[in-house]
């Protein structure tokens, strides 16, 4: 088996099937990620395959200072978060959670647990939805995909003691959102 390094400049000489052993490698994963920030399967899957060709068509600006994978993400979630405001001027908060929808029920919890889940959770998406962007980001990153403070800090380009701090005030910032929708009858 090739190892990612072998893949990557094999593919810089014209070697187009050995970035598509890299796609293999990475795409499911990818796909689940962005499925986490954009909401909806159609949406994840055409930012994950914009991303692919893209990552192709910039391969030679891939420096090997960090994994490809969060080379990948990085492109991959910056195309997101560029759909997303795209998105945002044109569709309402409604409208959104509409296409977002909610998790998958469990057949096998009582109907009304089912509903208070979906509650809570369409709860937090609108939350979300409030916070700014950088905040709403490293959440996203920290809390739904368990992303390292190390690669939270190369994808978003900051330190990871901006990581921290940034993590910190989204955290307080999201709780107050929830207390005030909450509140709100």
């Amino acid at each position: 088996m090739k190892t990612e390094e072998d893949l990557i400049q094999a593919s810089l000489t014209g070697d187009g099937g050995a970035y598509g052993v890299l796609v293999k490698r990475y795409q499911d994963r990818l796909f689940n990620a962005m499925l986490h920030v954009v909401g909806s399967p159609d949406e994840a899957e055409d930012v994950v395959q914009d991303s692919l060709v893209q990552a192709y068509v910039k391969l030679h600006t891939f420096q090997g200072n960090s994994k490809f994978y969060t080379w990948l993400y990085r492109i991959a979630f910056n195309n997101a978060l560029s759909r997303q405001r795209r998105r945002r001027n044109e569709l309402s908060i409604e409208q959104s959670r509409e296409i977002t929808g909610s998790d998958p029920v469990d057949r096998h919890e009582p109907p009304d647990e089912s509903m208070l889940r979906g509650e809570r959770v369409a709860l937090i998406h609108r939350a979300l939805e409030l916070l700014s962007e950088e905040h709403r980001s490293i959440l996203i990153l920290r809390e739904m995909q368990d992303t390292s403070y190390e690669d939270i800090a190369e994808i978003l380009s900051i330190n990871i003691g901006t990581v921290r701090s940034r993590l910190s005030r989204a955290r307080i910032q999201l709780k107050a959102q929830l207390e005030n929708l909450n509140s709100d009858p």
